[in-house]
């Protein structure tokens, strides 16, 4: 394959294009937006080294020349979505900035959507993860505690958030794809629950629902859990 290393490479410490031949036409930075588009629109398995070359203009081949692998083209592509972010000043309130970074994050995989079955440590030091992590870890600078625990924060955020909006994405693409809608399931679930919890044989869950048997304030969980996660790290 032209262009393919032959042994473990990082994309960042390649030239933006392998090769002799006249000046690049494209960068980096315009693959990865045509890869990003195509993402966006028809889904992580529409990209493919052809169609981001046909959406640039150019032969599949020729492409080679400036990203070896597909891996290295899911990390530009994740490099480029992460330069999104807003890196406010701090306000001294090491919680609420990693909550507000947090909530940034999850928008941020809301409007791509295949984010999170991308989110690896093995992409997390390309240069605009690289500026993310220096930023967080400015937040944590009034945390006495090592540098491990503050990465270990940090990764355990990302994860709940990951994870998180990991859900709610398969969620709302299984509502998509069912001829009803989703609240005549939600209900017809419901009726199912009640019906096996009238039985006396889920005594337990039974008080649980008669306690609190309102809806679940969804955007409640996600501080809650990320909430938690801050809480054991918490000097105070």
């Amino acid at each position: 394959m032209v262009g393919r290393p032959a042994v473990p490479e990082v994309i960042w410490a390649r030239p933006e294009r392998a090769g002799r031949g006249p000046t690049p036409a494209f960068s980096r930075a315009d693959i990865a937006a045509a890869a990003v588009r195509i993402a966006d629109a028809d889904g992580l398995d529409a990209v493919s080294m052809r169609k981001v070359a046909a959406e640039l203009g150019c032969g599949t081949m020729s492409l080679y020349n400036y990203v070896p692998r597909k891996e290295d083209l899911y990390e530009l592509m994740l490099d480029a979505v992460s330069g999104g972010y807003d890196y406010p000043e701090p306000s001294g309130d090491w919680r609420a900035d990693i909550l507000a970074l947090a909530h940034q994050a999850r928008e941020m995989m809301h409007r791509h959507t295949w984010v999170p079955r991308l989110m690896s440590p093995v992409y997390g030091f390309s240069p605009n993860a690289l500026r993310y992590l220096e930023y967080t870890l400015s937040l944590l600078d009034g945390i006495d505690t090592r540098f491990g625990e503050k990465m270990e924060l940090i990764a355990m955020v990302n994860g709940v958030v990951t994870t998180y909006v990991a859900n709610e994405i398969a969620t709302a693409e299984r509502s998509r794809s069912l001829p009803w809608t989703e609240e005549q399931e939600q209900a017809a679930r419901t009726g199912y629950l009640i019906s096996q919890i009238s039985t006396g044989k889920y005594p337990r869950m039974a008080e649980g629902f008669a306690e609190d048997p309102g809806p679940i304030d969804l955007e409640g969980v996600f501080d809650r859990a990320l909430n938690r996660v801050l809480d054991s790290f918490d000097p105070r």
